[in-house]
């Protein structure tokens, strides 16, 4: 019955936050003029003196005071009025010799709060110990050893009762305690005073956005804004489902009526046949009167928007989430929407065909708006491939009637949103300083790769450019995210595979050392033998201990031939190398195991790299080596990153188009090919780096390092893999891909879409850094809009307006000093570019 009253409720807890009648009525005890005090927890209303008031609270040394300012309530403590707490002597009883706490503070714990006081313990000779003074007036020290805080016994049993019924934590209890003390408790008339509706005629009538809002924490000039500049004060609006906020078909609205009213919301569903009544029959929702809960959320801020939660009566229905969703926009003029909907792929379909069955108050003009639409990055990877690239953003109240679970709902979004505004300073300082350094590593990444693909696709880079352009102007051209190429089946990789297997035959692995040879061959013909080693290490090792009596025979007579061809070479090698004899033999004497001869795969060729400066050697062999390691080197990143764009090719088929044991085995066996072709030119590689490392300080070369750099196992991955605690957002292409010659011209097809492949990932490569860019403009722009503006009208209401007109200078003060460092490294870095 009370509800149509709750303008009456309002009026009067806006009149407590003033004097209300008792602007010139004089101090309730001594009847002096001009009391300012007032305690919030003794019984009644009046305003007392300073002395009068402080008198009073002898016995009530915990409770909360308030100080009529000239303009408002401001909290003021009995520890700054002089009240003195006298511990280990009756009450009234002044102590010969008191012994002040540590630094003249004590911090006190109560239901009340958390307060400072001034508290003097006795001293006298027969005076029990701290601790024992402290637990004699019911309050429990946190130490025994000079204690400095301590908490009531009521305290502690509120504690212990809510932790058995409620099962709260300790932490959870010192936070609400924490709030309790700054006054940012919530009940459902409060939401309505804190929200500023006692200050509208219409009393708690109307409701009022958040941000971004015109007129109010935007430019007045925010619509004529460039285009580039015009996302900047765009809403980003989320839509989310709970199903686990059930409730049971218990009570009515009649019962339990609500300060909320959702006649338009229920009158909409009930047209489309959504009530309780249809679904009785249903398992899941048998007895449920609510399935879950829709919200519609600030997605920059984490707030919930007006009028935008509402009870789903059979799942995430359509004209659910419509409804929510054109009811809060018509809150808002801005033109620039960006719709996060974890199926927003499907549901924005139609969506105008929609609207048209809802009040014509809830409809906008679409034309008139650019509207985006994105698919949250969780839910991303379970969508085909299309919308992972067309919606990506990179590029318990179950018992309860349905009045007391809208109060209650509305009362727990209502202090969510509190408790972000209170912290927007910390939450957007930390997001700002993330995207300064982000956005500087996201653009150098797309310079390198820029860079590293000038030789290979400067003459379409430009195209590539224009056609991504393209798109995010008309999202109907062509996205060049989308990758356009045939489908790669096990059967070709196989065929390929065959293929370089034939080609590597045919090139020389078994090639016959001549008698007469050059220092070009020698090495040459060394690197061979060495690359040869490799293979047979990598077979034997493959084979492990129970390999067959054939694999080890072929094994034995790979072995052997080696051994020959070594031999062969070693001769020769004296002729060029005549010092290469003396460094074996000595080599040999300080082994460790004389009496065995090294086997074929372990015999130390001593190229000139491995030499070093340890015995002279002849530039032109030092020479020669140096440029065929330098080729070897780049060969075998062409070999690596092949291998790796094999090894994504096969996945993603076998993920996509492969069922059951059998066709899974053979995939897995042609993954354990690749991978072994993967390690082995990676062992390439490091091979070439170790001697390119010795041979360069030899000859003075240099800056070979920045096309051949060191190899770390975290580099070895593909251009789509990510490394640990890495985000698509945060992503940066390993070294290897940004590399000249990346484009590899073979006809294999593996390599047929290298340039698809490149495309893509320079786009990916440009959003990344764009979005950085646009995240670090975004805070530095909101930054001085979070601010609301102050309230007006008379006593209570003005009263409580310059209140928080005062929070909120406080606020915008301590946010000026969190953000200062970080704006002033925005702005030198703004110059700079």
């Amino acid at each position: 019955m009370w509800i149509e009253h709750h303008s009456l409720f309002l009026e009067e807890l806006l009149q407590m936050e003033g004097r209300g009648g008792l602007q010139e009525v004089p101090c309730s005890d001594c009847s002096g003029s001009s009391p300012n005090y007032q305690c919030q927890d003794c019984f009644g209303i009046g305003l007392r003196c300073s002395a009068c008031i402080t008198a009073a609270h002898q016995r009530h040394p915990l409770h909360r005071l308030q100080k009529w300012n000239g303009s408002y309530f401001e909290r003021v403590t009995l520890k700054s009025l002089g009240l003195r707490i006298q511990l280990g002597h009756t009450f009234g009883q002044k102590c010969p010799n008191p012994r002040r706490a540590f630094n003249d503070n004590f911090v006190v714990m109560d239901s009340y709060g958390i307060d400072e006081v001034l508290l003097d313990f006795c001293d006298c000779v027969e005076a029990e110990s701290h601790t024992q003074q402290l637990l004699r007036i019911a309050w429990f020290p946190s130490t025994t050893a000079d204690p400095k805080t301590a908490a009531t016994f009521r305290l502690l049993e509120e504690f212990h009762l809510l932790s058995f019924e409620l099962k709260v934590s300790a932490y959870e209890f010192y936070s609400a305690l924490v709030r309790r003390t700054n006054n940012t408790g919530l009940a459902p008339v409060k939401m309505l005073k804190r929200s500023g509706r006692g200050h509208y005629p219409n009393g708690g009538d109307t409701t009022e956005e958040a941000c971004p809002h015109p007129g109010k924490n935007l430019p007045d000039d925010w619509e004529k804004a460039p285009r580039v500049k015009r996302w900047i004060y765009a809403l980003f609006v989320a839509i989310h489902a709970n199903f686990r906020l059930k409730r049971k078909i218990v009570s009515s609205n009649t019962m339990d009526p609500s300060l909320i009213e959702e006649g338009t919301y229920k009158e909409n569903l009930l047209c489309s046949s959504h009530n309780a009544v249809n679904m009785a029959d249903m398992k899941t929702s048998r007895g449920l009167a609510a399935t879950g809960l829709g919200t519609i959320d600030c997605a920059h801020h984490n707030m919930k928007c007006p009028n935008a939660v509402g009870d789903l009566q059979k799942g995430e229905k359509y004209v659910n989430m419509d409804y929510l969703f054109f009811s809060t926009l018509r809150h808002t003029s801005i033109q620039t929407l960006n719709i996060s909907y974890d199926i927003a792929c499907q549901w924005h379909k139609k969506l105008q065909q929609r609207m048209s069955a809802f009040p014509i108050s809830m409809r906008f003009d679409f034309v008139s708006k650019v509207i985006n639409f994105f698919v949250p990055k969780f839910h991303l990877p379970a969508h085909i491939e299309k919308c992972q690239t067309t919606f990506s953003f990179n590029f318990n109240t179950k018992e309860m009637g349905p009045g007391a679970r809208r109060d209650t709902l509305d009362d727990f979004f209502g202090d969510w949103n509190w408790k972000k505004v209170v912290g927007l300073s910390t939450i957007m300082l930390r997001k700002m300083k993330e995207a300064l350094p982000e956005r500087a590593n996201q653009q150098t990444a797309l310079n390198d790769l820029a860079e590293g693909l000038k030789e290979d696709y400067g003459g379409i880079l430009d195209q590539w450019r224009t056609q991504v352009e393209a798109w995010e102007d008309d999202p109907l051209q062509p996205n060049p995210f989308e990758r356009n190429a045939d489908v790669i089946t096990l059967a070709s990789v196989r065929l390929a595979l065959a293929k370089e297997d034939e080609m590597e035959i045919q090139s020389g692995s078994c090639l016959a050392l001549h008698e007469d040879c050059s220092p070009s061959v020698l090495i040459s013909s060394g690197l061979e033998l060495e690359e040869q080693q490799r293979h047979l290490r990598a077979d034997k090792a493959g084979c492990g201990l129970h390999a067959t009596d054939t694999q080890q025979g072929k094994l034995v007579e790979r072995s052997n031939a080696l051994q020959r061809r070594i031999e062969a070479w070693v001769k020769i090698q004296a002729l060029y190398m005549p010092n290469i004899s003396a460094m074996r033999l000595s080599d040999q004497a300080t082994s460790t195991n004389t009496t065995s001869v090294p086997s074929s795969e372990t015999f130390k060729l001593w190229l000139p790299s491995q030499i070093g400066r340890s015995a002279p050697c002849d530039e032109r062999l030092q020479r020669t080596e140096w440029r065929l390691r330098f080729a070897q080197g780049h060969d075998a990143l062409r070999s690596l990153r092949s291998s790796l764009r094999a090894q994504t090719a096969v996945l993603k088929y076998k993920d996509h188009n492969l069922r059951g044991q059998g066709a899974n085995t053979r995939a897995r066996s042609t993954l354990k090919t690749i991978d072994a072709r993967i390690e082995a030119a990676a062992s390439r590689y490091e091979c070439a780096h170790k001697a390119l490392v010795i041979l360069g300080g030899l000859l003075g070369e240099a800056g070979w390092q920045s096309s051949l750099r060191p190899l770390n196992w975290q580099d070895i991955r593909s251009m789509s893999d990510l490394l640990w605690g890495e985000s698509e957002g945060r992503r940066k292409l390993s070294w290897i891909w940004n590399m000249c010659g990346t484009h590899d011209t073979t006809k294999s097809f593996l390599l047929t879409d290298s340039a698809a492949d490149m495309r893509i990932e320079w786009c990916k490569a440009r959003a990344r850094a764009m979005r950085w860019g646009e995240e670090a403009a975004h805070w530095d722009e909101r930054q001085d809009s979070v601010i609301p503006t102050s309230l007006e009208h008379q006593d209570g209401c003005v009263a409580y307006a310059k209140c928080q007109a005062f929070l909120c200078r406080e606020l915008a003060a301590s946010f000026e000093a969190h953000w200062a460092e970080i704006l002033a490294q925005s702005e030198n870095i703004q110059d700079i570019d």
